[in-house]
């Protein structure tokens, strides 16, 4: 039997478009997401090779129930993509939402190690699994605004690094992605509540896209059980970062 994926956030962007191609190349795919109608229009696409699997990352009993509640046949996960995760905000610490601070933390890093808690004891009692998460290079390069953001994926970062060395002496994987500027998702109009000034964020630019997300993934998890990818860093060719800063004139 095909091996069985998990991807967190399968509904738009990253996981929609992981979820696609792992499908196309073989694998199936359980597709978590708040937004059932768009789980369920994926499997129509899909097939019986997909499973919709409706779960909010911040409902920590739901994820720690996760394993006994999904269906016979699809319980044992061999790979999980840790992709589901958001940026709320660009404004200075001092003047920023507190609430939304909380929903990173939720989302970026809580949900993350709940959701593989839930799942890691299967892998290793079969000796056999991956998990994969999706970083981000604001986990290594501060910028302006993304204060608690940058936090999560530092968090991610060294969290994976961490199970990495946990897991020595079993055949699971564990590889963090962490994507540069990506465009053709919903993050930025998620982070700025606009369309037109999420727009302005890849205005003549030739972003990383989704599907170069789903390719990589594919490419690490498809890599004989041997080989680990630890971490991979990937901006389009138009970014770099950007150095430090000075401002003059301070006393």
């Amino acid at each position: 039997m095909a091996d069985t994926v998990l991807v967190t956030g399968a509904t738009a962007g990253f996981g929609r478009a992981i979820t696609e191609r792992l499908i196309h190349d073989g694998y199936r795919v359980i597709g978590t997401g708040r937004r059932a109608e768009r789980l369920e229009e994926l499997q129509q696409n899909l097939g019986e090779a997909f499973l919709p699997y409706p779960l909010d990352m911040m409902d920590r009993d739901s994820l720690r129930t996760l394993p006994e509640e999904l269906p016979e046949g699809w319980r044992e996960v061999d790979v999980l993509v840790n992709n589901a995760g958001l940026a709320l905000g660009m404004g200075p610490a001092q003047g920023a939402d507190i609430d939304e601070w909380e929903r990173m933390i939720g989302t970026n890093v809580s949900g993350v190690v709940e959701i593989t808690r839930a799942l890691l004891p299967g892998m290793v009692a079969r000796d056999h699994g991956h998990v994969v998460t999706i970083g981000s290079t604001a986990g290594t390069y501060p910028y302006k605004g993304g204060n608690v953001y940058g936090a999560t994926k530092a968090f991610v970062s060294q969290f994976m690094r961490n199970l990495r060395t946990d897991l020595l002496g079993t055949h699971v994987r564990a590889t963090n992605l962490e994507p540069g500027l990506c465009g053709g998702s919903e993050f930025s109009s998620v982070r700025l509540g606009d369309d037109e000034k999420a727009a302005d964020v890849y205005r003549d630019t030739h972003p990383i896209l989704p599907e170069d997300i789903a390719e990589t993934v594919a490419w690490v998890i498809g890599l004989p059980p041997r080989v680990n990818i630890n971490r991979i860093e990937m901006m389009p060719v138009c970014q770099a970062s950007g150095g430090l800063a000075v401002v003059r004139g301070l006393d």
